[in-house]
């Protein structure tokens, strides 16, 4: 039995983006399992960023009870996880909130990377700084985050340059994440700059920047794909999860990492350690280690995967696409977040006069 409630999907990689509020969906019901302690798992995820077939499949095969919760945002889990929630037994955190809930001594050590079948995980996506072997969670999911537009509204984009251009050039809209890290990132990247950056020349630099774009920017949002599909907007600051739109139309709709270079994000599988079913909770992760379950995730999904023979499962459509499985020179384009630590208040103070600005 699986049963699902939700806060609104995932903005990275999904179709539908819904505001922080709970909802239920429907459960989809298997044959009848004890619902014992010993027969649960309880998953806590961003919204629909898993195939829910995956779970569906694992409950069946596995004779458990699995739920699934959902947040919107990585500060959204970790500040409930530390409010004291408790009974769920895995998330997926970024990368860097791996580190900090870590750090937190929040986590469960797995020992996933003793597992036979670990071998299928290509070490390069081991990044957490904390857990260099993945001793204690399994890479999940990475993508790109660049630019989603509407081909009938403007000619071919490559850069962010030409993405800032449009509505002077254009005279068409455009819209970029509600999201601090992503949205500051961007204006790192076009001074040249680590998304990382902790320096306050480069950080003025990047809220320059902004600022001086903000007059052209019609919207901060997660919500822009349906502008972009309808035309309501020429183009989008946007997850490579917008690929599946264009499959489904590439003659008006395209996704392009930029030329100047984009950020990466990556989510991994962990444990917590107030898990209150640690043997189901590892079995899961032993489960998603095998190829054909993370390419079933993949073509649902449209991220890449750590899991290397997974990708030769995946649909030709999803396997040749550059912006879903990036080419080595592009990947050295994409840059991920680290955490800060406590200079996340720099970033605070200029995503606060951003935002502001009128």
């Amino acid at each position: 039995m699986v049963s699902r409630s939700s806060h609104g999907p995932r903005a990275r990689v999904r179709p539908l983006i819904g505001l922080l509020s709970i909802v239920t969906l429907c459960a989809i019901f298997l044959p009848a399992q004890p619902a014992s302690a010993e027969g649960e798992l309880h998953v806590y995820n961003w919204g629909d960023y898993i195939n829910p077939e995956v779970l569906d499949r694992f409950a069946e095969e596995q004779g458990v009870k699995v739920t699934l919760d959902t947040y919107g945002s990585n500060e959204e889990m970790l500040a409930k996880i530390q409010a004291g929630a408790t009974g769920y037994d895995i998330v997926f955190p970024s990368v860097h909130m791996h580190d900090i809930m870590f750090q937190l001594d929040l986590l469960h050590k797995s020992n996933i990377n003793q597992h036979p079948d670990f071998k299928n995980i290509d070490r390069a996506f081991l990044r957490a700084s904390t857990d260099p072997n993945g001793e204690w969670c399994l890479p999940y999911a990475w993508g790109s985050v660049g630019i989603f537009y509407n081909k009938t509204k403007v000619p071919e984009i490559k850069s962010w340059a030409d993405f800032f251009a449009i509505p002077e050039k254009y005279g068409e809209k455009i819209a970029i994440l509600d999201d601090m890290r992503e949205t500051i990132g961007v204006g790192l990247i076009m001074n040249g700059k680590s998304v990382n950056s902790t320096n306050p020349d480069d950080l003025k630099a990047a809220q320059e920047f902004l600022l001086k774009q903000k007059p052209n920017i019609s919207a901060f949002t997660y919500d822009s794909q349906p502008l972009v599909v309808s035309g309501d907007i020429a183009a989008a600051h946007f997850y490579v999860g917008a690929n599946l739109f264009v499959m489904e139309n590439p003659e008006e709709l395209a996704y392009v990492i930029p030329e100047e270079g984009a950020t990466m994000y990556q989510e991994d599988i962990c444990i917590l350690k107030s898990s209150p079913n640690k043997a189901n909770a590892k079995k899961f992760l032993e489960f998603y280690l095998r190829p054909e379950i993370a390419a079933l995730n993949v073509s649902q999904q449209m991220n890449g995967t750590a899991n290397v023979p997974a990708r030769a499962l995946t649909p030709d459509s999803i396997r040749n696409n550059q912006n879903i499985n990036v080419p080595d020179d592009v990947m050295k384009r994409l840059q991920i977040f680290v955490d800060l630590g406590k200079d996340i208040k720099k970033y605070d103070r200029i995503w606060t006069k951003v935002r502001t600005a009128q």
